[in-house]
């Protein structure tokens, strides 16, 4: 869509797309294309320096679903910046996306003894692999990225996940008046607390309206212009800055599953 979008010159923003790709690509920045949320990178960097800082991980596992871009670009930055804080990744294994039995890899990785296990892949997958490496009695801590953000990875995974975090883009936790405006209006209207996607979503559209409310003639260049002229824009998911590559500069928050939700940790500033 990004490609679409840029090569009419209509300008985009997107809520939740994470890979670098969607603003830069074939060593070009897409000039009219946005996005709200960090990318992946800045994801799986956080990701490892909370197991080595955090959980003083010394040994990492990685597993990750080789066809999926968002899985694997995960996983590639948590191994190059674990190994890079000193942390020994001492298993590094892929799987297909259709793949439901991870015996065979799970026994592999429980030889080399990791104190983490990174699983950057989204909830209804991670809960299958989360509970066949308790069925196979891996004690290792559990982590992962956004993709993680469902009540249904908990419905799913029972007690298997409890314990473990995950980086993300937002928690209804974090106190903020915005935030607790937002929270207020979407719980009156939908009945349940909003999750990081409906977050994002909004400041995505908050800040395409702001934007068009401020340009004097509403040409797609001057669009794009004010777009990219964006600093500091108070949202849900916290403060908001473009970058020359029209990637959001902003917090992450790390989140601990319990057995009745997602608990906020801390917040890691860019």
């Amino acid at each position: 869509v990004s490609e679409i979008a840029n090569s009419n010159k209509t300008p985009m923003i997107s809520g939740t797309a994470t890979s670098p790709k969607v603003t830069f690509s074939d060593g070009k920045r897409k000039p009219y294309v946005f996005r709200a949320c960090y990318i992946d990178p800045f994801q799986g960097t956080i990701g490892a320096n909370f197991a080595i800082k955090q959980l003083k991980a010394k040994t990492a596992a990685v597993l990750y679903d080789v066809g999926n871009d968002y899985s694997k670009g995960l996983a590639e930055y948590f191994k190059a910046t674990f190994a890079k804080g000193g942390g020994n990744v001492v298993a590094y294994e892929s799987y297909q996306k259709d793949d439901v039995d991870f015996s065979a890899l799970i026994t592999k990785v429980g030889m080399k003894k990791p104190e983490v296990i990174y699983v950057p892949d989204y909830y209804n997958k991670v809960a299958l692999i989360a509970k066949q490496i308790r069925e196979k009695g891996l004690k290792s801590a559990l982590i992962g990225g956004d993709g993680w953000d469902s009540p249904e990875l908990i419905k799913i995974a029972g007690n298997s996940i409890v314990g473990g975090s995950f980086t993300n883009h937002y928690s209804p936790d974090r106190k903020d008046p915005i935030a607790d405006a937002f929270i207020k209006k979407y719980k009156e209207k939908f009945g349940n607390v909003p999750d990081a996607l409906g977050a994002l979503g909004y400041d995505s559209t908050v800040m395409l309206l702001k934007v068009l409310d401020n340009v004097k003639r509403p040409t797609q260049e001057e669009i794009m212009k004010a777009l990219a002229a964006v600093k500091n824009f108070k949202g849900v998911t916290g403060s908001i800055s473009f970058d020359k590559n029209g990637d959001a500069i902003k917090s992450a928050v790390i989140l601990k599953v319990e057995k009745d939700g997602f608990k906020y940790l801390t917040t890691i500033n860019p």
